[in-house]
């Protein structure tokens, strides 16, 4: 047997191997801007014109420019190499640039135009990022895990297929943390990936390093997971847009973590992007390819792109100003207020109230359903490597009193459990229905719930332990968006002068609020509908924004 090498040394290989992936894009930041805390704004310091220009198109103006050919794929994806290298250089979100790989594809979507004077596929020439857990043929795929440094990817997983075959560039994989299982991204392979406004708190997670990436305009749109809230929570935190579809809508073949096959809370891939219709593009693009046809387990259900609504479509809006547990931060209840205020000047909308149904119970259930064997298979993972817990892989696995090794009658119980609060919620739903059509049909419900992304901003690095306003919605596996509303303002989210706690829980969120290291932070808010009612989500929040006054 091979002598095991530490894992420091291993570490240590990975980041020059990123660092090489780097060379040819590097750009070199003078030590004074390296110490400023927002990254934001230092991309219009370092970069040239046509980069900065190229790199601020949302995806859908890119794919209109590329397929008018008023800029070519290699120009594109150049500028994109060239932003996300310098994304990495400070906010750590990269674990390999793909130069050669993003380069030759590029122009091979060049000639290929030139050939036959029009593009590829939806995607022609479009830049897009992917999170490393996703796999991609012949390139490593390690899942945040030392000991998994050298495993490689077979073949490129189901979902990246199709958006090649649409004509896609990948440039970038990015960071996720040590067990996937962290609202943070920070591993013993790479470190810890920092917010794009403020390098003292965290870019979320487990899909961090899309965010700070996206966030900080190095691509803009990206392939993340979510389980728990590791699209949305770094969309939130980064200020951009993510979207967990409802399960078993798109591939998921391909992708790397523990447990594999294990599916008691179903696992998403969904998109980030910096624009809704980013993520329209995504959904759109693999579900017309009817990926269900060589993935059996998916849903045959096309993309309905006739979900369209008008004045005379009548909605009806809840608001969920809190989940019962644990009660948001000023600017998150301020963001809901003003929201709540624009809505009410939408003709067609009708605002009410939502009353979270046991919150509580629903993080019972699905912390016991997380990890069905006690946390066995991640530990030995770790310790295979001798990498040190990272301290939130600790605190979710270690400390969380739902994880327990659960013998086959036990998760019976919990599966069980699960699908009894599912009917319950239902119920819930349901009951917010104003009356029956001449079938027999509700008529008059809830469309869909606004509400907090989380308890707060973006917190410091290693805080985030609350995970119920995302995971909420992976326990009911309804679809959710993401989408940023504002700023945080310390002169006008101070906090309260009387305050209540709901639990022990809301306690420590109020110990983590920091108006002043929180100040220009993004706020974002989350739509949510009913499962499989995704087209609606996105159409729904489509309306409200272009209605936005």
């Amino acid at each position: 047997m091979k002598p095991k090498r530490p894992w420091q040394e291993i570490a240590r290989e990975a980041q020059e191997y990123r660092d090489a992936s780097l060379a040819t894009f590097a750009t070199d930041v003078p030590a004074a801007l390296e110490t400023i805390k927002n990254s934001k704004i230092i991309p219009m310091e370092l970069l040239q014109v046509e980069d900065l220009t190229i790199t601020v198109f949302r995806p859908e103006e890119l794919i209109k420019l590329l397929a008018n050919r008023e800029l070519t794929a290699t120009e594109v994806t150049t500028a994109f190499l060239r932003r996300a290298t310098l994304a990495q250089k400070l906010t750590n979100c990269i674990t390999e640039l793909l130069p050669h790989r993003a380069l030759t594809r590029a122009k091979e979507l060049d000639t290929y135009f030139q050939q036959h004077g029009r593009p590829i596929g939806p995607l022609h020439g479009l830049p897009i990022s992917v999170k490393e857990m996703i796999g991609m043929k012949d390139l490593g795929l390690n899942a945040g895990y030392v000991a998994w440094w050298g495993k490689v990817a077979t073949e490129d997983a189901h979902v990246l297929q199709i958006l090649w075959d649409a004509g896609a560039v990948f440039h970038a994989r990015t960071t996720q943390p040590q067990s996937m299982m962290h609202l943070e991204t920070d591993s013993n392979l790479y470190g810890v990936t920092v917010n794009p406004y403020n390098r003292n708190l965290s870019a979320g997670g487990s899909s961090g390093g899309e965010g700070a990436l996206i966030g900080m305009w190095g691509s803009c749109l990206g392939v993340g997971s979510d389980i728990g809230g590791s699209i949305r929570n770094p969309a939130a935190n980064c200020g951009i847009y993510g979207f967990k579809p409802t399960a078993f809508r798109i591939p998921t073949d391909g992708w790397c973590s523990t447990m594999a096959g294990a599916d008691p809370i179903p696992g998403v891939i969904g998109p980030m992007s910096t624009s809704l219709e980013g993520i329209k593009l995504f959904m759109k693009t693999v579900i017309d390819s009817k990926p269900w046809l060589s993935e059996p387990a998916l849903v045959p259900i096309p993309w309905d792109s006739n979900v369209q609504l008008s004045a005379d479509t009548p909605l009806k809006i809840a608001i969920m100003w809190n989940d019962g547990v644990v009660t948001p931060h000023p600017p998150i209840t301020r963001a809901l207020q003003e929201a709540v205020a624009r809505l009410k000047t939408i003709s067609n909308i009708e605002v009410v109230e939502w009353k979270p149904y046991l919150h509580d119970e629903s993080w019972a259930i699905i912390s016991s359903l997380y990890f069905t064997d006690g946390g066995a298979e991640d530990a030995a993972t770790i310790a295979e490597s001798g990498e040190p817990w990272r301290p939130l892989t600790t605190w979710m696995i270690k400390e969380n009193s739902g994880v327990k090794k659960l013998t086959p009658q036990k998760l019976y119980y919990w599966q069980e459990e699960r699908e009894a609060y599912r009917k319950e919620y239902a119920k819930v739903w349901n009951e917010t229905a104003t009356g029956k059509d001449e079938k027999g049909r509700l008529e008059g419900m809830v469309d869909a719930i606004l509400c907090p992304v989380g308890p707060g901003v973006a917190p410091k690095h290693d805080t985030a332990k609350y995970w119920g306003y995302t995971s909420q919605w992976n326990m009911l596996d309804y679809p959710a968006v993401v989408f940023p509303v504002g700023y945080v303002d310390k002169n006008r989210d101070g906090m309260p002068n009387q305050l209540q706690p709901l639990s022990g829980k809301d306690e420590e969120n109020w110990a983590l609020y920091d108006v002043d290291e929180f100040h220009g932070l993004p706020i974002s808010l989350q739509l949510v509908g009913r499962r499989f009612e995704d087209e609606k989500v996105l159409a729904i929040l489509g309306y409200i924004l272009s209605n936005h006054k």
